[in-house]
């Protein structure tokens, strides 16, 4: 029998690590895939951030999770790849309109500024969101170079 979860494919530098981990088994509904690091020991996070976003843009992974101190390094570099749309969350409301309004599917959480359980609660309002499509598809549309 096929594995029918959702795929997700997850990645963070140092500061993102520790919050990569409470996540990976937070979402046991779902297949993850870790894509690193694998310590605290200090990486750069582009590394993370492109195997990630290769991930997705390929289509085997529905969405994905990156993690940094800020999340912008991440967000900045996932978004470099075509059919990508990685939003930088630090609320609820945020990863709502994130996912409602420009369809992103990969969530940057920044470690730094959020708790660890408003970074579980940022990543299930992400993943149980579905994109609205109407005016804003032609918007999505209009996104890529």
């Amino acid at each position: 029998m096929s594995d029918t979860k959702v795929k997700i494919a997850i990645g963070a530098d140092h500061a993102g690590f520790e919050y990569k981990e409470i996540l990976r088994s937070y979402l046991t509904d779902f297949n993850i895939v870790d894509f690193g690091t694998f310590s605290l020991d200090s990486v750069d996070y582009p590394d993370f951030a492109h195997a990630v976003a290769s991930a997705v843009a390929s289509g085997e992974f529905k969405y994905g999770i990156l993690l940094c101190g800020s999340a912008n390094g991440v967000a900045i570099t996932a978004n470099k790849h075509q059919h990508i749309r990685a939003g930088l969350c630090w609320d609820e409301e945020i990863a709502t309109l994130v996912r409602k309004h420009n369809d992103a599917n990969i969530l940057c959480i920044p470690a730094r500024f959020v708790s660890e359980e408003k970074a579980k609660q940022i990543t299930s309002t992400f993943l149980d969101t579905e994109f609205d499509g109407g005016r804003h598809q032609q918007r999505v549309d209009k996104i890529a170079c």
